[in-house]
């Protein structure tokens, strides 16, 4: 799972190596549960027959899904509860994830990085995870629309996660006796098919990514 990750900084980079654009940033980078940050997905307008819709969006949304039939009084209890991550095993039965997977609402969170903590010393070590040529983590995700209190449509989007007890690399992280979780990143080669994909074919894409292709750097202080 994820909790901490750095987003995109920059519009430039979002359209090097996303080949989205939108809205501008948010200006906070570094993000957690419930704060507002860009997720790449195919406009919802896709097949309306307007050539001037792009094939892919890059918008700002909440990370942390919100059912699109979530009723005003029980937004706040929403609001609450942790869904940033959603278990790919399950996402298709629990009401936050499972109209978004119904509808294929798939979404990339363009990411510089993510943190998971290392608990082998005893305590809780923040750990950077990169990708060991430099470009940017393309993190498989859901996306949905939900109203906000004042009756407005607002985005939100989840990360998918997939079991990581015996990956060579994600198995070392979270604390032992638990099980292992990992997000999907995806190579840069799946994000066109990834983003147009039906739901019958989202478990296609949940696969690890190559240890090898990753660096885990131990940070100087702990996550606050």
């Amino acid at each position: 799972m994820c909790s901490h990750y750095t987003a995109l900084k920059k519009q430039e980079q979002m359209e090097k190596y996303f080949q989205a654009r939108g809205i501008p940033l948010p200006a906070k980078s570094d993000m957690w549960p419930r704060r507002l940050g860009p997720f790449i997905r195919r406009p919802p307008e896709h097949d309306a027959g307007d050539e001037a819709v792009p094939e892919r969006e890059a918008i700002v949304g909440r990370w942390g899904m919100i059912a699109p039939s979530t009723p005003p009084e029980k937004l706040a209890k929403a609001e609450k509860v942790a869904t940033f991550n959603a278990k790919s095993e399950t996402a298709h039965t629990l009401w936050t994830f499972r109209m978004a997977w119904a509808k294929g609402q798939h979404c990339i969170i363009p990411a510089e990085a993510i943190f998971e903590p290392d608990w082998r010393s005893g305590a809780a070590v923040a750990t950077r995870f990169t990708r060991t040529d430099g470009a940017p983590l393309g993190i498989a995700g859901l996306w949905d629309r939900y109203r906000d209190a004042a009756g407005q449509w607002q985005e939100s989007y989840t990360m998918l996660t997939i079991n990581a007890d015996h990956d060579p690399l994600f198995q070392n992280y979270h604390q032992a006796g638990k099980e292992k979780r990992m997000v999907v990143i995806l190579p840069e080669g799946a994000y066109q098919d990834w983003l147009t994909a039906p739901a019958a074919d989202t478990r296609d894409f949940l696969v690890p990514y190559p240890a090898d292709r990753l660096v885990a750097e131990p940070m100087a202080k702990p996550e606050s």
